[in-house]
Parts: structure tokens; sequence; C-alpha cells
């Protein structure tokens, strides 16, 4: 792999990556979403869904080089698959997307100044996130100009309130939104620890809630359990 500070990259390219790994992704989650999810089978190991800057997707296991070379996508997405309502489902995963998109964004900007990275941020916050397109929460629309960005394992468990801050100039917008509809998704931020590998999961994909697993003393996740049983 090529040095780091040999791939430094303009605002404008970056932008011009987030835009195609992000219009990969949605297409996974709304024009390809039977095929999206007839590939996310419960019964493999962890699977990621991954946008590329040519505008595709795929749903595969994570990469194996330690550390990767660009930040990885959520985990085990399969794995709540049928345990959850489809929509709530297919909304968790947008916004475990929209995440890994701007980690991805950030990454690849890390030698940015101050004002570089302010206008990467205002390029991206001008097109709807991936949740917002899934949850029909705001209309596609086309991509900014880019010249417009100038304007613990073991017992260990991460909490967060996971709770969405509300945007003033949405009032503004020509849609409504449902506030309740999803209000679970985005509230639900339980992460779990496995002992054996050393991973972190969403609770709710891997069925594990906050009360059950102070009742467990060795977390496995579902991969580590299947290959124990091989």
């Amino acid at each position: 792999m090529a040095s780091f500070s040999s791939n430094i990259r303009t605002v404008e390219e970056i932008f011009k990556d987030y835009s195609a790994r992000r219009a990969g992704i949605v297409r996974a989650l709304t024009d390809d979403v039977d095929e999206f999810y007839g590939l996310c089978d419960p019964e493999k190991e962890n699977l990621c869904l991954y946008g590329y800057p040519n505008e595709t997707w795929e749903v595969n296991l994570p990469a194996e080089e330690v550390p990767p070379e660009l930040p990885e996508p959520a985990l085990g997405i399969n794995f709540a698959r049928d345990g959850m309502n489809r929509r709530d489902w297919l909304s968790l995963i947008a916004v475990h997307s929209d995440c890994w998109l701007l980690s991805v964004s950030f990454y690849l900007g890390a030698q940015l100044n101050r004002n570089e990275r302010m206008r990467l941020f205002s390029l991206v916050n001008d097109l709807p996130t991936v949740f917002e397109v899934v949850t029909e929460r705001k209309p596609v629309r086309d991509k900014p100009n880019a010249d417009s960005g100038n304007k613990s394992r073991g017992s260990t468990k991460r909490y967060s309130d996971g709770q969405a801050k509300s945007n003033p100039k949405l009032a503004e917008e020509s849609y409504e939104e449902d506030e309740d509809e999803h209000s679970e998704t985005l509230a639900d931020e339980f992460w779990i620890g496995c002992d054996i590998c050393e991973r972190w999961y969403h609770g709710k994909c891997v069925k594990i809630t906050p009360a059950k697993a102070e009742n467990i003393k060795q977390y496995k996740c579902p991969s580590c359990m299947k290959r124990g049983r091989q």
C-alpha cells in the first residue's frame, strides 16, 4: 500500500469520492433493495455494505488486513435482518452507512487544513443523508457544484442516547416528516463487544439488550459461535 503522504487529495476529489460511494449505497437501499435484502443472509458471517467510487455497491465480508486501507463500515448488518421490521432494519443500515461515508471522507481529508475541512463538510451537508433518502425525509437532489462549498471489550458496554438533534432549517423545507415512526431506530444505540474476536456489535443487530447483557459473563458474537461449532 502506498504511503499515506503520497495520496494527498483535494476537497473536490474527496467530495467526488463521497458522492459516488453514497450513490452506490442509496441504490442498494432503494432501487436494488430486494437484491440487497437477499444477499444479507443471517446465516452467513459478518457482512458489510460497501459503496465504491464508481457508484456501485457490494455486500461482503470485512477487509482482513489490519489496519484496513480505509475505515470499515458496520459489521454484521445481516444478523438482524429477520428479527426487525424491514423498514427499520434498512433505516438502521442507512444511519451506519452515513457514519461510514463521513469517516472515509475525513480519513482521506486528514491532511486538509481547517478551511478545507469546513468546505468539505459544507459540500457533504448539502446532500441529503442516506437515512433521509431511505426514510423519505428529503427528496434526492442533484449533488451540489463543488464551488458551492466556499460559501472495551468483555463486560464493558457502550451507551449513547442516539437522539437526532432537530435542525431549524428543516421547517422551511417543502416536505413532511413522520417524527415518531423511526425514533426507536436512532434511540437504541447499545453496543456489545465480543470477548473472542474483540469486535463491537450493535445490540439490535445481534439481538442483545442491555438487560440481557448484564447476565452474560463472556459474550461470543454469532460468527465466533459458528466457528466454534465447526
